[in-house]
């Protein structure tokens, strides 16, 4: 059966596991990171969250930042591949 879900599908664009980023495309995408601003942000969502008092818009926020992260996870997963394979 054919995977939809979102990790499925950004798996499927992304591949992690393949190697064949130009090294200097692999760094810069390794030096992508949260702002100051957005991390805070995430921590105070995380921490309402947890004692139960995300309003409806703050759990979109919320699950917005998850599906940024998962992204940019992915991205650098192949990154650090394309430099493991270009170092060989």
């Amino acid at each position: 059966m054919f995977e939809s879900s979102e990790a499925a599908i950004l798996d499927r664009v992304f591949q992690p596991d393949a190697g064949d980023w130009p090294k200097a495309a692999a760094e810069a995408i390794l030096s992508i990171n949260f702002g100051k601003t957005d991390l805070d942000r995430m921590m105070s969502l995380l921490e309402k969250a947890k004692a139960g008092e995300l309003s409806t818009l703050e759990a979109q926020m919320l699950e917005n930042y998850r599906h940024v992260g998962k992204l940019l996870e992915l991205m650098k997963s192949r990154a650090r591949r394309s430099l493991l394979t270009s170092a060989a």
